[in-house]
């Protein structure tokens, strides 16, 4: 038999000329000859699994291989890394979630886990001290009161867990793990106290950890003898620097004094807060003695708890009373970003968990170890961890909560007997009975609470009701709480044969201000049972007199009627009580809604940048699984804004003809403000067994990383022939030119004399050439060659090539060519983000300038009115043209290597959209004075030949007769030669 669940196995290869992602995908079975023939059905199917990697800002897709070979029972794949993230520098970067379906779309047979980029997570390169052996920390753990846990924040799988150890031991012991601490055995230990001392100066007893905290940079250590701070963690080392601050003692337990308690909420000015409060004071009401407040993460869900705990949804201006412990005291919380899971443990070892943002809560069991601590991995696993072992709560079946650790959660009813009130064949309410002589300190034990809204209450016998509302009362007597429920399966009611009392008549007599006698034929054993009169009060009975008489309690007396005779069969008998073992449970709602989004590529945790003018929308899907629940056409999602003043928020939301509630929530930046802010989507009346109950979504009012400005080419040139550097046109003309050596472009003071500071095709080994003129050599600066001897040291890798950015102009060796002259050539510009690419059109309007400062160019453009009175209100503020990006030509007049820069104007943008591009000019005529002077002298030739002709003709000169007349006379000199003598005077003497 297969069981239909994917299992994954991971391997990295890396090697200098290849790094990627082995990833094998097996079908679990006890036999392999059936995993085959699974896996053989699947592809002959046309079916392979597929596999999302996603975070916050990221969402890729792969596909398995298809083809299988005949001794493989797997499916692979191979994923180069450059296809996830190109960058292998260290920063703290984002986990990646895993998500394997066998088809995608399809959603079955689905796998989840993280994936995390070891290379470049900071705490793993960084040097934590000495290493552990197991023996040793089997030791140190014996000596551990407490436990710590540091957690990094973009990679929740990436985690510290330190030792407070007794004051009979002394050192820093911290373990890493990377994988979430499912296993004991793969966290490794070091051992930090020699780290510490060596800042100490001297060696000193008492030391250990007290608290600590991983940021992105920084590891914090508080311990025993001060507050130590890493250096950057981006820098591999293996140092701190000590704090010093006044005023620190080690100190386990916090003590509060009994006064008023309030929260104040107040800005941050130069790191300070400041004087004047953002909000009005909160004042908690006396009986609150607070412990800590803790922000969810990700979110502006502020929790304070101690003996209460308060949710305020709105960042500290106001609180709501979560739940009231009494006696007990949270001591502890433990949150996940990922599920919204919070939990909270309280000093008697109770836990308690809940959702970000839901007004419920529940108890889902406690600890009895001495030394533990909780924590959620980046799946939002929960794990137990001890000094000796470790237990998580990861299991197909608890995924997403607590069962691993905790198994069955518990009754969390309360022992005394409830009292059944019709107020509709599918409503009820429950009165909860309080004897009248019990104790004030343990009248709250016999009461509902807060705890018990929106969980199930069960029926020993038959029958189930959903709780709707809690409600707190001092009347009537004997019933001080009560629940408004909805009945779910209906509850059973008590037979003749179980209670003989319902063979005879009901009649009714008032006995005092709160009791009935009720004349029936009882027993004992009716004690606790209810009678219910269908349109009247519901009788509790508390005792009996004899065997035809009881007492009993109305549970809403103003209804119960006085010297009532009511025949068999008229009124009913139920059974809620206690003494003889309780007949009702209370457990928690299995989940009743399903959250899904319209936009399958977002994970729960989604981080969107809003541009100033966009908007942002997400649509999500509320399911009902609700059996035998009435579903009201209420809102079923509330929409809360961590600041509603950054955003414009709106949501509008219908139901379905599947009573599905969808939601159409958008969030607009209409104001020149940057900021963050979390946007909470709550399903208010979800279980908290639900995964989902809560989705966070972080938007900021900035600029996205992967906005950017591109200028499109009208010719696009292949790859592999900037490569060879040969494009040519139909014309046979090159279209790439491969710049010369150390080049820089002309000036207007001549090709010969350059007057820029920028480099192309930089070289520091070769000479530089147009270097003769003294201005010429005061100008040139090497960037990315400064310091190199070659150009190999340059460093220059294959994308700072092909950039057309200034700062990497050393690097530059290829530009597009175009002919003399460059007319009317138009300017195409487009943005490109994680919603796909827009052309650049109005309000974008832009700058450009020539960063080498030349001329001889010029841009067109359109300028309707609109656009003519922004110019005239920017240029001034500028000092630059401004340009309409509709319709926008340049047009060059000069030679050789144009560079630009194109920037949006500020104001219409959170980003800095910047673009550069160039242009070579070739085949330029010859620059002035040449062509003139060459035209002159044409000129002059032409005109000397003409007047020389002219001259022969008036002279009745023919040239014909002269050269006849020379060659005639050339003859003669031939036949006669001639003789040659020097006389003493050396002259020379012709003779012939």
């Amino acid at each position: 038999m297969v069981n239909m669940l994917f299992s994954v196995k991971l391997s990295s290869c890396s090697v200098p000329s290849l790094s990627y992602q082995k990833i094998h995908c097996f079908l679990q079975s006890e036999s392999e000859h059936a995993v085959q023939k699974f896996l053989a059905v699947f592809t002959s199917g046309g079916l392979a699994p597929s596999l999302g990697i996603t975070n916050s800002t990221y969402t890729g897709i792969f596909h398995f291989n298809l083809t299988l070979f005949s001794d493989r029972a797997y499916w692979l794949i191979k994923i180069p890394r450059e296809n996830i993230t190109k960058n292998t520098d260290i920063a703290a970067v984002e986990e990646w979630y895993v998500r394997i379906t066998l088809q995608q779309g399809l959603n079955i047979y689905t796998t989840e886990g993280t994936l995390l980029d070891k290379v470049r997570e900071p705490i793993l390169q960084w040097n934590l001290g000495a290493k552990m052996t197991k023996n040793s920390i089997s030791v140190v753990s014996q000596y551990a009161v407490d436990l710590k846990v540091a957690k990094c924040p973009c990679a929740n799988d990436v985690a510290l867990l330190g030792f407070v150890l007794n004051e009979t031991y002394n050192g820093i012991y911290i373990g890493l793990s990377f994988s979430g601490f499912w296993n004991y055995d793969d966290t490794t230990w070091y051992n930090l106290t020699d780290m510490v001392y060596s800042q100490l100066g001297e060696e000193h007893t008492k030391l250990s950890v007290v608290d600590m905290v991983l940021t992105n940079h920084f590891l914090v250590l508080l311990t025993s003898l001060g507050l130590f701070v890493s250096e950057d963690l981006r820098y591999p080392s293996s140092s701190f620097s000590r704090e010093d601050f006044c005023g620190f003692e080690r100190v386990r337990n916090l003590k509060f004094p009994r006064k008023t308690t309030t929260a104040s909420v107040t800005n941050l000015k130069n790191n300070k807060p400041g004087l004047r409060p953002k909000f009005p004071l909160f004042v908690f009401p006396p009986s609150f003695s607070p412990v800590g407040m803790v922000f969810h993460p990700r979110s502006h869900f502020l929790y304070a708890y101690g003996n209460q705990v308060w949710l305020s949804v709105d960042g500290g201006n106001t609180f709501e009373r979560l739940a009231d412990l009494r006696d007990d005291i949270i001591k502890n919380t433990y949150h996940s970003f990922y599920t919204s899971d919070i939990t909270f443990v309280s000093q008697s070892g109770h836990v308690y968990s809940t959702k970000a943002g839901l007004r419920r809560y529940n108890k889902i069991g406690s600890i009895s170890d001495n030394i533990f601590t909780l924590y959620y991995d980046h799946m939002g696993y929960i794990h137990k961890l001890t000094p000796d072992r470790f237990e998580s709560g990861g299991s197909f079946v608890a995924f997403g909560n607590s069962k691993g650790i905790f198994r069955q959660a518990p009754d969390i009813g309360f022992e005394t007997a409830l009292a059944p009130q019709f107020i509709s064949p599918k409503e009820m309410i429950f009165s909860a009975y309080v004897p009248l002589n019990e104790s004030q300190q343990t009248i709250h034990t016999k009461q509902f609470s807060s705890i018990h809204m929106g969980k199930v209450i069960y029926s020993r016998k038959t029958g189930t009701a959903y709780i709707k509302k809690v409600l707190q009362h001092n009347t009537p007597e004997g019933f001080l709480s009560s629940i408004i429920t909805e009945v779910i399966d209906p509850f059973g009611m008590e037979e003749e044969n179980e209670s003989s009392c319902l063979s005879s008549s009901l009649s009714i007599t008032q006995a005092g201000n709160a009791t009935y006698k009720l004349t029936l034929q009882s027993q004992n054993l009716d004690v606790e049972k209810t009678v219910v009169i269908p349109g009247y009060s519901s009788f509790l009975i508390i005792s009996v007199l004899d065997d035809k008489n009881v007492v009993a309690i109305a549970t809403r007396p103003t209804t119960a009627l006085n010297n009532m005779t009511f025949p068999r069969d008229s009124w009913f008998l139920y059974n809620l009580g206690h003494k003889n073992g309780r007949m009702w449970k209370i457990y928690a709602k299995p989940c009743n809604y399903w959250f899904q989004q319209r936009d399958t590529s977002l994970s729960l945790g989604v981080l969107k940048h809003i541009d100033l003018g966009k908007s942002y929308t997400v649509e999500v899907k509320v399911i009902p699984n609700t059996k035998g629940i009435q579903i009201l056409e209420i809102p079923l999602l509330t929409v809360i804004a961590g600041n509603p003043h950054l955003l414009e928020v709106k949501a509008e939301g219908i139901f379905d003809k599947t009573d599905s509630y969808l939601v159409k929530i958008s969030a607009a930046s209409y104001a020149l403000h940057q900021g963050s802010t979390s946007l909470a989507l709550v399903v208010w009346g979800a279980s908290t067994e639900c995964f989902v109950t809560t989705v966070m979504l972080r938007l900021k009012t900035s600029c996205s990383n992967l906005k950017s400005m591109h200028h499109i080419w009208h010719e696009h040139i292949p790859l592999e022939d900037w490569i060879s550097g040969i494009h040519k046109d139909r014309h046979g003309f090159n279209r790439i030119k491969t710049l010369p050596v150390n080049y820089r472009p002309p000036s207007k003071m001549g090709i010969a004399i350059p007057l820029t500071d920028h480099f192309y095709h930089a070289d520091p080994s070769k000479p530089i050439p147009r270097n003769l003129f003294p201005k010429s050599k005061k100008f040139g600066k090497f960037k990315q060659c400064a310091n190199a001897s070659t150009r190999e040291e340059c460093n220059c890798t294959n994308d700072q090539k092909s950039s057309d950015a200034i700062a990497f102009s050393d690097c530059k060796e290829k530009v597009p060519r175009f002919k003399f002259p460059i007319t009317q050539y138009p300017i195409s510009l487009q943005i490109s983000s994680e919603d796909g690419r827009i052309p650049v059109d109005m309000p974008y309007l832009l700058t450009v300038t020539e960063v080498n400062n030349r001329e001889n160019w010029k841009l067109e453009h359109s300028v309707p009115e609109n656009v003519k009175k922004l110019k005239d209100y920017l240029e001034p503020r500028l000092h630059a043209p401004v340009y309409n990006p509709i319709g926008l030509n340049l047009s060059i007049k000069g030679s050789e290597l144009f560079h630009f820069r194109v920037s949006v104007v500020p104001g219409v943008s959170s980003c800095n959209l910047v673009e550069e591009f160039q242009i070579y000019v070739d085949e330029v005529p010859l620059p002035f004075p040449g062509h003139t002077l060459i035209a002159v002298a044409t000129a002059v030739v032409l005109g000397g030949l003409i007047f020389v002709t002219f001259i022969f003709q008036i002279r009745n000169i023919h040239l014909d007769e002269i050269m006849q007349s020379y060659q005639g006379r050339a003859g003669m000199e031939e036949s006669h030669p001639q003789v040659h003598y020097q006389n003493l005077m050396g002259e020379a003497i012709w003779v012939s």
